[in-house]
């Protein structure tokens, strides 16, 4: 026991001592767990800064494919679009082949009824033939019965007949020639309205292969507008994957910093023996 005011000192001087004690043991205490924190964040901060590695090079891979799909999508549709216009050339000439054929299926139409007026005529040759024939016939036989008198008139009347019969057997033929070329016409109508039916269903098929390509040509702008935006945004996430990716590796740097400033804040610490005597 100490007398009057010095076991006063020693008595605050122990109570320092304790209150100092506990300081230290806190701040040995928050030491511990500062370090123990540090190393966590740091180790967090390592392996985030080792995915967003491998996450950038993935995002290159992908901005490459990327861009290789975009530029094989405007290939795609380049050629879709150039389809479309030999398409819709084909298109045309299928068209203008149909007029073609209507055109020539009304000449024929026509021959015919042009056709159809000769071998009337014709018939009406004919019939006057054959009563040029029945009259210079009956002026024979009035030459005849006239005697010497008819003799010249009767030779008239003789070559009208033969001139007679020659224009019936002219308009017989040339009948002949007409209903043969007639039946060519016909038939020549048949293969031109077959022919018409054949374009017609090729224009109609046409008219359909261009719709479709058409249809693809717009899909696939669609589709490089797309990919195009989606191209864009992969390039923009590579940015901002770039941006994180320094910003993770201060921080990692910064955490290693702190990790080493509590490891030695540790040590001092543990400089202070909390052990009464």
């Amino acid at each position: 026991d100490y007398p009057g005011q010095l076991a006063a000192l020693v008595g605050s001087i122990n109570e320092s001592l304790i209150n100092q004690r506990e300081i230290v043991r806190q701040v040995r205490d928050g030491a511990r767990s500062i370090q123990q924190g540090a190393g966590e964040i740091a180790n967090g901060n390592n392996s985030l800064s080792q995915r967003t590695t491998e996450q950038a090079a993935s995002l290159e891979e992908t901005a490459a494919s990327m861009e290789q799909m975009s530029s094989t999508v405007r290939m795609n549709a380049e050629n879709a679009h150039q389809a479309s216009d030999l398409a819709a050339a084909a298109k045309g000439e299928a068209e203008h082949g149909g007029g073609v054929v209507s055109n020539a299926v009304v000449a024929m139409e026509r021959i015919n009824e042009s056709s159809s007026k000769i071998s009337d005529i014709i018939s009406l040759i004919d019939g006057i033939a054959f009563q040029t024939n029945l009259l210079a016939l009956n002026a024979a036989v009035e030459a005849a019965r006239a005697g010497e008198q008819g003799r010249g008139f009767a030779v008239v009347a003789g070559e009208v007949r033969t001139l007679a019969q020659r224009s019936a057997e002219a308009a017989k033929d040339i009948t002949a020639l007409i209903e043969d070329s007639a039946k060519r016409v016909d038939e020549g109508s048949e293969l031109v309205s077959r022919s018409g039916q054949v374009l017609d269903d090729i224009q109609l098929s046409i008219k359909k292969v261009h719709d479709i390509v058409s249809d693809i040509a717009s899909a696939s702008q669609e589709q490089a507008q797309g990919v195009e935006q989606v191209n864009r945004a992969v390039t923009q996430l590579e940015a901002v994957n770039q941006e994180n990716s320094a910003l993770v590796e201060e921080a990692a740097a910064s955490s290693q910093s702190m990790d080493q400033q509590a490891d030695l804040l540790a040590q001092q610490v543990n400089q202070f023996h909390l052990d009464r005597h």
